[in-house]
């Protein structure tokens, strides 16, 4: 037969003290981190992954730094990008240069309106 786990302060089976609930928090907790530990690593390994395009590899960066591609071709952090993920700064201004293409193209594509039908 399987005791019934009690409370200390109800005595009632089934319900879960304070010190139960702490110690499922802090379980849940460590498990938590030990899963985004475990992402992080992962993220860090393919942030450098020849098998990831330049594009994906900055991305993948911007997300692990919470940071974004600086638009200036010039920036400190184009050296440091090109460092963390395998690239040169050659790769990562093309990359910014893509991205003004792209953003170039949404305002053109937003400022041009399309021709009425009719």
């Amino acid at each position: 037969m399987i005791p019934e786990k009690s409370s200390d302060t109800l005595g009632r089976p089934g319900h879960m003290s304070a010190d139960d609930l702490t110690m499922d928090f802090r379980a849940r907790l460590m498990h938590q981190q030990a899963e985004n530990a475990a992402r992080r690593k992962v993220d860090l390994a393919a942030q450098s992954s020849r098998l990831n395009s330049a594009e994906e590899r900055i991305r993948i960066w911007e997300r692990l730094h919470e940071v974004t591609l600086p638009r200036d071709p010039a920036h400190r952090l184009v050296e440091i990008i090109a460092a963390n993920t395998g690239l040169t700064d050659t790769d990562v201004r093309d990359e910014q240069r893509r991205r003004a293409e792209v953003r170039q193209a949404r305002t053109a594509g937003i400022a041009t309106p399309a021709p009425a039908a009719g």
